[in-house]
């Protein structure tokens, strides 16, 4: 569909970039793998860790296997820096397995938007930690993170 657009758009300032990065927060926190993947053009590419994917259809299918797996995902991003049509981010999130063992995944984002505000590309380098249910520090209900929740800086993450 040509007419697709998800504000804001390039070129970003801190402002517009910061907005994309919640609202992309926003999205992954919804653990909806087909709402996620509008927001790439259809063509997308990524590089997570390891693995290529390749259009909206192989997002929601990494996504749907992600979330089989790292249960109870909760997520925080921050904007790291912004030019032009592209963004840096960071991010934490903590998850648990079948096991019940938690994890605290770190890992830093590159992305390219579109002009129509779509991400083309985005490159992900991620690191898992374990820690004890005890040491989590994103406590809030499944969903998108509240407006009064610390960020990645207030945590000290």
């Amino acid at each position: 569909m040509t007419d697709e657009a998800k504000p804001p758009f390039p070129p970003f300032d801190q402002e517009s970039a910061a907005q994309k990065v919640r609202l992309a927060e926003d999205a992954w926190n919804s653990g909806v793998p087909e709402r996620i993947a509008l927001a790439y053009t259809e063509d997308s590419q990524w590089r997570n860790r390891s693995e290529f994917i390749s259009g909206r259809e192989e997002i929601v299918g990494f996504l749907t296997r992600k979330w089989e797996k790292e249960l109870e995902y909760r997520l925080i991003k921050e904007l790291w820096a912004t030019s032009a049509n592209r963004i840096a981010v960071r991010f934490a999130y903590e998850w648990h397995d079948e096991q019940g063992q938690w994890y605290r995944s770190y890992g830093n984002e590159n992305w390219q938007f579109s002009d129509k505000g779509l991400m083309q590309s985005r490159h992900a380098s991620i690191n898992d930690l374990k820690i004890l249910e005890s040491d989590r520090k994103f406590h809030w209900p499944l969903g998108r993170r509240p407006d009064d929740h610390p960020s990645l800086s207030d945590l000290g993450l």
